[in-house]
């Protein structure tokens, strides 16, 4: 097995972010420093990170209900609460697949499965990923349709989105929309209400893929079953054909 993928394999890290430690030669086998991705690892070899072992892991998968006010990190420096938290018992070293912003909620995944993790999170894969916003303003058909051509954000155009208008609260001066989307890009959703006029207030992930928050109370995690694992990584194949 490539040293990148037995690094993602073990549970350490996504493959791109295995392929970023290996090239900055922080990678070891059997006491040698590895720089080469193709680098194959035989059974019985022992691989490092900085002097960590690594090993492999079975594979685990999570949904959590991340609720706002949480890092999506495995550990923080500023002591603030963090996704891993809300799953103590937890053995694994999982870590988040993609993140969600401090003040954003909602359905967040995690894994040891570095392989899984970058299936999902690739935008060629277009696994759909639903928001729901509160916007400030009174939203129409005519200022969110740009949002289906994309809207160019941090210099480079987004995909084309889907968006539903869930309610108007005109006597609050606010709305209610849902959008779904392709990418994960650094606070993507909001700058995406951004140009098109709208301040994002309150958002939420309502669904990943698949899957949706039904039975999970904010801060309420659950391990996903074969069968939605399954299911996921379906649609990643089948969006790639």
């Amino acid at each position: 097995m490539r040293i990148n993928k037995f690094i993602a394999h073990a549970g350490v890290a996504s493959r791109r972010k295995a392929e970023t430690f290996i090239k900055q030669g922080l990678v070891t086998i059997n006491g040698q420093v590895v720089t080469d991705l193709a680098t194959l690892v035989k059974s019985g070899d022992r691989v490092e990170i900085e002097g960590t072992p690594i090993y492999n892991e079975e594979k685990v998968y999570y949904l959590l209900n991340k609720p706002r006010g949480v890092i999506s990190s495995v550990s923080d420096d500023k002591g603030r609460t963090t996704v891993l938290d809300f799953l103590p018992q937890v053995q694994e070293r999982i870590y988040p697949v993609g993140r969600l912003d401090w003040d954003t909620s909602g359905l967040l995944l995690l894994t040891n499965d570095g392989d899984f993790t970058d299936k999902m999170i690739h935008p060629r894969n277009e696994i759909d990923k639903v928001y729901l916003a509160r916007v400030k303003g009174i939203v129409t058909k005519e200022n969110l349709r740009p949002l289906t051509r994309g809207v160019v954000i941090d210099g480079k155009k987004t995909k084309p989105a889907r968006y539903k208008i869930i309610r108007v609260e005109t006597d609050k001066n606010r709305s209610i929309v849902e959008l779904t989307i392709h990418e994960g890009r650094n606070h993507q959703v909001k700058k995406m209400f951004e140009a098109v006029g709208l301040l994002v207030d309150k958002l939420s992930r309502t669904q990943f893929g698949t899957l949706d928050l039904t039975g999970l109370r904010p801060g309420e995690a659950r391990r996903l079953n074969k069968k939605e694992i399954s299911q996921l990584h379906n649609a990643a194949v089948i969006k790639q054909r």
